[in-house]
């Protein structure tokens, strides 16, 4: 019996986590950091690849700044083999990231995004990489969430059901039965949740190794192991890395046996990549001098722990966004807020990280029962389980919210004191994004809702309405005040 090993590093959800932050004495992450270790497995294992499970995009101002193009640059040099989109690659369009693939060294691989009018791929859905004699297979699947960014993109769709991804994957590999494939993987950006239930649906004879995924954040000590097929996840950021130790025979062309860590990223452990950590300091020497103006001070660090919670971070920016306003209740997405803590000193760029999206906002009328409806929908059981990545709103002053489980009824409904009434008519607004995703969002046809009154755009960029106002405020503080209380 023949056999190899192979070295399966990966990484998901990096998020525009490129540099490296002091903690005890020693620098922990950062694409600098990263690269080094990685360049020094590849010295010490002959085969060896390196993976990305999507969003690499999103939540630092040097790839805010550049669209992304900063992001491709410095992932052109980390040079990972292969990579699958996140639900994030999307923010800055389709046509820009299809601009953005062209730029990239490294291939892009997706099997569930196509055109609708002919149901073409916008992208290539596996990839098939040799090392050292052996066929290495990487299927890309992302998250049904991507519609959600691509709403204006009317002729883009997406296989959304994880059924239909399964099938699609069955096809992929029933197309190469004739292809010796030494190892079977996909790479996911579904969630944890949907990697286990996409790993029910696959059939055994398919040949699938491993799930690397991504989109939930989710950090694994040890592999879940479903059906047969190891699924791994290693949070999020550049402060950790997985590894895969695998053993492959290679005239059987199946897996024998794996070994699976994850190794934190630290200068104790890692050798910095040299070449790398210059050309971000490129980019984060320009991004400094134009965003480094401070825009206010809080009282004290505020924090976001949580985005299935009512936070500090979150009452300061739901009531910015509700000053002389026309609408009664605010209701500001919790993913809309990227970093767990801000201050006391705010600078334009630590605003800018922790409120990446520039969106307009739009008023709606709802009935009370409507509105009523809305919450509790947001409140559901799904959103409280293990691994979950459903939609969450900090809401403005005046609404509170008391929600006990076990009866999955509120125990107070109120505004400003009140207890809203089923037929009272209450002014709501929402992000962009969440009114083009109503139904979605909040399990209510937006036809009813414009059945009410026609909605209207009240607020054209909200992140401009955040900078004006912390401008003219000092000394700024917030609470957590109970306005929403789940028993």
């Amino acid at each position: 019996m023949a056999t190899e090993k192979l070295v399966l590093l990966h990484s998901n959800d990096m998020h525009g986590d490129f540099l490296s932050e002091s903690k005890d004495g020693y620098e922990e992450g950062g694409v600098a950091l990263l690269s080094g270790f990685i360049k020094q497995v590849r010295e010490e294992e002959k085969n060896t690849l390196y993976a990305i499970a999507g969003d690499m995009f999103r939540g630092s101002i040097i790839d805010s700044e550049y669209k992304g193009f900063s992001t491709i640059e410095l992932m052109n040099f980390l040079s990972p083999d292969i990579v699958t989109l996140g639900n994030h690659e999307v923010d800055y369009g389709l046509a820009h990231l299809l601009f953005l693939e062209k730029c990239a060294k490294f291939p892009i691989v997706n099997a569930n995004m196509y055109v609708k009018t002919n149901h073409t791929r916008l992208f290539k859905p596996y990839e098939i990489i040799n090392v050292n004699g052996m066929n290495i297979m990487f299927i890309g699947v992302i998250t049904e969430e991507v519609l959600a960014s691509t709403k204006s993109e009317e002729v883009i769709g997406s296989f959304v059901d994880v059924w239909d991804a399964a099938k699609q994957i069955g096809v992929i590999i029933d197309n190469y039965k004739t292809t010796k494939i030494d190892l079977t993987v996909l790479l996911t950006h579904i969630g944890f949740e949907k990697d286990q239930e996409l790993a029910r649906l696959l059939d055994p004879n398919w040949g699938v190794d491993l799930i690397i995924g991504g989109h939930t954040h989710t950090y694994l000590e040890e592999p879940c192991v479903v059906n047969g097929i190891p699924i791994v996840q290693v949070g999020v950021g550049t402060d950790q890395i997985g590894r895969f130790d695998i053993n492959i025979d290679t005239d059987e062309h199946k897996m024998l046996d794996y070994k699976w860590q994850t190794i934190p990223i630290t200068s104790e452990n890692c050798k910095p990549d040299f070449v790398l950590g210059e050309i971000l300091k490129t980019y984060k020497d320009k991004t400094d001098v134009k965003y480094s103006k401070i825009i206010t001070n809080f009282k004290r660090k505020l924090t976001h722990p949580s985005r299935y919670q009512e936070t500090e971070l979150g009452n300061l920016f739901a009531d910015l966004l509700q000053v002389d306003s026309s609408f009664e209740i605010m209701l500001y997405a919790s993913g809309s807020i990227r970093l767990k803590e801000l201050g006391p000193i705010v600078q334009f760029q630590e605003l800018k990280e922790c409120l990446p999206f520039n969106a307009p906002v739009y008023m709606i009328e709802v009935s009370g029962a409507q509105f009523r409806h809305m919450m509790k929908f947001m409140l559901r059981d799904e959103a409280f389980e293990e691994g979950a990545h459903s939609e969450f709103y900090q809401v403005s002053k005046g609404l509170k919210m008391v929600y006990n489980r076990a009866n999955h009824e509120f125990e107070e409904f109120s505004l400003n004191g009140e207890e809203i009434d089923d037929n009272r008519m209450l002014r709501v607004a929402v992000q962009d994004y969440h009114f083009k995703n109503f139904d979605e969002f909040f399990d209510l046809p937006l036809e009813k809702v414009i059945a009410n009154r026609k909605p209207r755009m009240v607020i054209t960029d909200d992140f401009s309405i955040f900078e004006e106002l912390l401008s003219g405020m000092n000394n700024v503080d917030a609470h957590v005040e109970g306005r929403i209380t789940v028993k």
